[in-house]
């Protein structure tokens, strides 16, 4: 006779699995099939038509082009800004931990308000801007700055845990070997973070894609200019046009994808670094 703990154990973990899957389905498969279905409910050829409409390319191109800058520069200042942390110690050491987390806790429409304020023509930097010939409000270096400012923690913070859980002692053996400072961080530093650096990577590039409210207070909405996909997707769907709206997402939805599996394959990696440490 089975014991009745055991059952209820049982009937737990059962409720409690298929509670979770029920909410998974509900909250994310239904939505997720509902783009794949109205995006696809005219055909592929309606579909590629959409897609390879000159506006939408335009806006895929800006897309791309401001997920790739703010990824490179936020890979630069995340590596900087996490061996600062991580290998020295200095006043405000953790005031600029805190100031990195600072994005996180900002709503981005928030952020396209602070560029506006900023760099528009009520600030007091837009004279200068003028004289030189330099436009930030509603052209793309705008669009660029907001995206990096929402994505801005996502490499130092993947960084800044693990370079401070493998310690100094090997960039400290190295520099009694006579290395300097980018022989260490090259040779020693980099192989222990470079699968951590990626899974930074890979967040910030989902993060920039996706980015919408900063954006759309900053760029104008100026067709094939400063409209990203979000933003075009946004405009169909205003103009009752829903099924292109959603054949674009698709676009969006492919590329989220493929940023998951690879970041699934970068956690897997960084798992392994973490248990050769432990050892």
């Amino acid at each position: 006779m089975i014991p009745t703990s055991f059952t209820h154990r049982f009937l737990k973990r059962i409720s409690l699995i298929t509670t979770t899957w029920v909410l998974f389905i509900l909250i994310f498969v239904a939505p997720l099939s509902i783009i794949l279905v109205q995006g696809l409910s005219k055909g592929l050829i309606f579909f590629w038509d959409t897609c390879s409409n000159p506006i939408a390319v335009s806006a895929l191109k800006l897309t791309l082009l401001a997920t790739l800058l703010s990824v490179i520069l936020n890979s630069i200042f995340g590596v900087m800004a996490a061996w600062s942390v991580t290998k020295y110690d200095f006043i405000g050491k953790n005031l600029l931990i805190t100031f990195i987390d600072l994005p996180f806790s900002i709503s981005p429409i928030i952020v396209g308000l602070i560029y506006t304020l900023l760099y528009g023509s009520q600030s007091i930097l837009y004279p200068f801007l003028t004289s030189h010939h330099l436009q930030i409000i509603y052209a793309v270096p705008g669009i660029v700055l907001a995206t990096i400012f929402v994505t801005f923690p996502f490499v130092a913070r993947s960084l800044i845990s693990l370079m401070q859980e493998q310690g100094n002692q090997e960039e400290e053996a190295a520099r009694l070997l006579g290395a300097n400072g980018w022989q260490i961080f090259w040779y020693v530093t980099f192989p222990n973070i470079r699968w951590a650096l990626l899974h930074g990577v890979v967040m910030c590039t989902a993060r920039a894609m996706g980015e919408f409210g900063a954006v759309s207070i900053i760029s104008g909405h100026i067709e094939k200019l400063t409209n990203t996909l979000p933003l075009q997707i946004e405009i169909l769907y205003n103009e009752y046009n829903s099924t292109a709206a959603f054949s674009i997402s698709i676009l969006l939805l492919l590329m989220a994808v493929i940023i998951l599996f690879i970041r699934q394959w970068c956690e897997r990696k960084m798992t392994n670094v973490n248990l050769e440490i432990r050892k």
